[in-house]
C-alpha cells in the first residue's frame, strides 16, 4: 500500500487510494456481524484461457482486451461460472481473493431472497404492512406500505439518494449505519429510528420505481422483527450453509446491531458466485421457484416512469433485483458491483471493484456488454 493504516478513517475509507484495500476490509472500519459459512478450502484459481484474448468495449466505447478494460475500470475480481462450475477468473494483485470484498447494494439482492425464504416459511407475506412487524414507522413514509411494495421500491419517501452527500439526508442516514463520521453538533440515531423519520411524499405508494436504499433496510428491519432472529444468523443458517459456502461473509451493523442490509455485506467472489447460482437454478431447494421465477414478474409500467428507466430498457424490478428486459437479471452495487445471471445460457458472473465514483453509467454499460461478450464467447 501507498499509504498506513492509520490514514484511513470513517470520513475517506471509501475514496481512492484508500476504498482498494477498505472494500475487502471493511469490519476493520465498521462494526460487523459475521455469516458464518461451512469453513472450506477454495480451489485453484481458474485463469481466463481464451477469454485473456476477448475484445470488449471500454467506456468511451473503444476496443480494449478483457484484462485491460479490467484493470482500466479498477475491477478487484471477475468470476465466470457456467453450468455450475468455475470457468474462468481474474483477480487484481491488489485483491485477495479469499478476502470478503464489500458488495454494497447487491446485498439488496440477497436480502431479497432471504425475504422470500421466511414468506416461504410462512413467517410474513409481502402483502403484509410494514407496520404489522415495525409499529414506530406509523406517521413516517412506511406507516402505509407494505412490504411488497418496499421490496420492488415503490414507496413514496420524500429522500434524496446522494451518495456524495456529507451534510444532508443521505449523510444523517449513513451515520445511523455507522458508515459516516458523528457530527457532535447533530448527533444521530441508530438506523432503525432514522427510518422510521422518513417522510412520505404527497403521492400513493405503487405507482413510481424509485431507487432508495433506506428501503431495504426498512425490510431489514422486517425481517429480524418477523422471526426474532438476526439477519446475520438467518443468512448462515439459510443461505451461506446450506449453499455450500466456503468462508464467512460478513455485514455491517449500527451502535446497536442492527444490519445494513441495503449495502453492507462482504462476501468472497466465489461464494457470491455460488450465491448467485442460486438464482439461475431455481432456487437450488433454499428459496421456491415460485419466488425465483416472480423476479422477472416486476411492473414495466412502474419501471418505466421511475428513475431508472434508462438503465435497462423494457426492464423491471422485483424483491431487490433487475430484470434486464432481455432475460437476464441482475444485483448492482455502486463502485462496481454486479451478480449477472443468464439462465438461458446457463452462466453467472461476479464483477467486484473499486471504481472511483459510486455511479458511473458509462461504466455500467460497458459492463453489461463485457458480460454479453464473455457469454458469447464461452458458447
Amino acid at each position: 500500500m501507498s499509504f498506513k493504516r492509520s490514514d484511513i478513517n470513517l470520513g475517506n475509507w471509501r475514496t481512492p487510494p484508500y476504498a482498494r484495500w477498505a472494500f475487502q476490509n471493511v469490519q476493520e472500519i465498521v462494526p460487523s456481524a459475521i455469516i458464518k459459512g461451512a469453513s472450506r478450502t477454495e480451489s485453484a484459481t481458474v485463469p481466463l484461457g481464451k477469454l485473456a484474448a476477448l475484445t470488449v468495449l471500454d467506456e468511451a466505447g473503444s476496443p480494449s482486451k478483457l484484462d485491460d478494460f479490467l484493470e482500466a475500470s479498477k475491477a478487484d475480481s471477475l468470476v465466470i461460472m457456467q453450468d455450475g462450475e468455475f470457468v474462468a477468473e481474474w483477480h487484481a494483485p491488489t485483491c485477495d481473493r479469499m478476502k470478503p470484498h464489500l458488495c454494497f447494494s447487491v446485498s439488496k439482492s440477497v436480502t431479497g431472497i432471504l425475504a422470500g425464504i421466511l414468506a416461504d416459511k410462512g413467517i410474513l407475506s409481502p402483502d403484509d404492512p410494514i407496520a404489522k412487524y415495525i409499529p414506530e414507522s406509523k406517521g413516517s413514509a412506511y406507516g402505509d406500505a407494505t412490504i411488497r411494495q418496499v421490496l420492488d421500491m415503490e414507496v413514496a419517501l420524500d429522500f434524496n439518494e446522494d451518495y456524495l452527500d456529507n451534510t444532508g439526508g443521505f449523510d444523517r442516514y449513513r451515520r445511523s449505519t455507522s458508515w459516516n463520521p458523528e457530527d457532535l453538533k447533530h448527533p444521530s440515531t441508530d438506523l432503525k429510528t432514522f427510518l422510521c423519520t422518513i417522510p412520505k411524499r404527497n403521492e400513493e405508494h405503487g405507482l413510481i420505481h424509485r431507487y432508495y436504499s433506506p428501503n431495504t433496510d426498512m425490510i431489514g428491519a422486517v425481517l429480524e422483527a418477523a422471526s426474532g432472529r438476526r439477519v446475520s444468523d438467518l443468512l448462515s443458517e439459510s443461505i451461506w450453509i446450506p449453499m455450500g459456502a466456503h468462508s464467512d461473509a460478513f455485514i455491517t451493523v449500527d451502535r446497536v446491531g442492527s444490519p445494513r442490509t441495503a449495502g453492507g455485506m462482504s462476501i468472497t467472489p466465489r461464494d457470491l458466485a455460488r450465491f448467485g447460482d442460486i438464482v439461475r437454478k431455481k432456487g437450488m431447494g433454499l428459496v421456491s421457484e415460485n419466488w425465483i421465477a416472480d423476479l422477472w414478474n416486476g411492473s414495466r409500467e412502474t419501471w418505466d416512469r421511475g428513475d431508472q428507466v434508462t438503465l435497462f430498457l423494457g426492464g423491471s424490478y422485483r424483491s431487490f433485483w433487475y430484470e434486464t428486459g432481455r432475460g437476464e437479471i441482475a444485483a448492482i452495487g455502486i463502485h462496481g458491483q454486479w451478480i449477472w445471471v443468464d439462465p438461458a445460457n446457463a452462466t453467472t458472473i461476479i464483477l467486484q471493484s473499486a471504481q472511483d465514483v459510486p455511479v458511473s453509467r458509462s461504466l455500467e454499460f460497458a459492463a453489461m456488454g463485457m458480460f454479453r461478450d464473455i457469454i458469447k464467447a464461452l458458447g
